[in-house]
């Protein structure tokens, strides 16, 4: 039985790789930049890519969400408010987006087409460890941590953040007031990925967002040259 669960698991990743190949591919010939953000629940992405967008928009550029969740559109309702695009992934009790779910979501989004963004965000379901496993065609792959959840999260979800291209600390703006252990927390996750690129950020009072968006930019230059 073992076997055959193994054999189930290595069948459903493959084919997933497989289309998640084709989606990047098309990202790629369409120019956009595409991100994956992970993290647990609570940890304050929503509030983190709303503020996001709002400040890639102030700067012209072109950005559209997926959210990813197991039922409710309430985040994307939330996202959409900040006047880009937004659609709603429900996953009905699976604990992670696939390619399938973004290619299915990608294909008749009406007002959107891939070649006319800067910035394709995936906002994922609030899991540290099945969306690890799960290529959605991204470019940047981004592993959020709070400040309320401990400074031993990388230590303790270490394929996460190993699989990540950056890692963002969320609620900076109440470091103090957790005893949040800043020097710990980055030498963790320095631990599980050295040098990685890691933001200190609060979506409240702005503090780090200036970096995350220089990067952002610095990113999507790159696809560009």
């Amino acid at each position: 039985m073992t076997t055959r669960i193994v054999e189930l698991r290595q069948g459903i990743l493959k084919k997933n790789d497989e289309l998640a190949r084709s989606l990047r591919q098309n990202f790629t010939a369409a120019g956009v930049l595409v991100l994956n953000l992970v993290s647990s629940p609570g940890t304050g992405k929503t509030a983190f890519l709303e503020r996001t967008l709002r400040d890639l928009r102030a700067r012209g550029s072109r950005v559209a969400a997926l959210v990813g969740d197991l039922e409710t559109d309430n985040d994307a309702r939330r996202l959409a408010a900040s006047g880009a695009p937004v659609r709603q992934i429900n996953t009905h009790g699976i604990c992670h987006l696939d390619a399938e779910m973004i290619e299915k979501h990608l294909t008749g989004w009406e007002g959107v087409e891939l070649a006319g963004l800067d910035y394709l965000f995936i906002e994922n379901v609030g899991n540290l460890v099945c969306p690890s496993s799960y290529d959605l065609g991204e470019k940047i792959r981004v592993a959020l941590l709070s400040v309320t959840e401990g400074e031993d999260k990388p230590l303790k979800y270490p394929t996460l953040f190993n699989s990540a291209d950056a890692a963002v600390i969320t609620k900076m703006d109440i470091a103090e007031a957790c005893r949040f252990d800043r020097e710990l927390a980055l030498r963790n996750i320095n631990e599980i990925r050295p040098g990685i690129r890691i933001f200190e950020t609060s979506s409240k009072t702005g503090a780090g967002m200036e970096d995350w968006l220089a990067y952002l930019e610095e990113q999507r230059a790159k696809r560009s040259s």
